[in-house]
């Protein structure tokens, strides 16, 4: 996307270095963005066989408004919530 493809990405040589090493996770934190959940979604599926594949959550900043906030923002603010201890 953007004229950006998996080559440009450099992503061989993180696949190579995960597949070697024993890493125990790799935490993906990308725009939230169509073109950052598809570079997402490629690199997990890449990564996936060697090692526990995580991205960062995404939702609501602090001191943000409900109104404000699209759909998206929202969907991914509830996917993310956590129990309270």
């Amino acid at each position: 996307m953007d004229g950006i493809g998996p080559e440009q990405l450099y992503i061989q040589p993180l696949v190579q270095r995960v597949s070697k090493e024993k890493i125990e996770e790799v935490i993906l934190a990308i725009a939230p963005s169509v073109e950052g959940e598809t570079t997402t979604l490629y690199v997990g599926q890449l990564l996936k066989p060697f090692t526990k594949v995580t991205r960062i959550a995404f939702g609501l900043p602090m001191g943000g408004d409900l109104e404000y906030a699209d759909e998206v923002t929202l969907a991914r603010a509830l996917e993310g919530r956590q129990e309270l201890d």
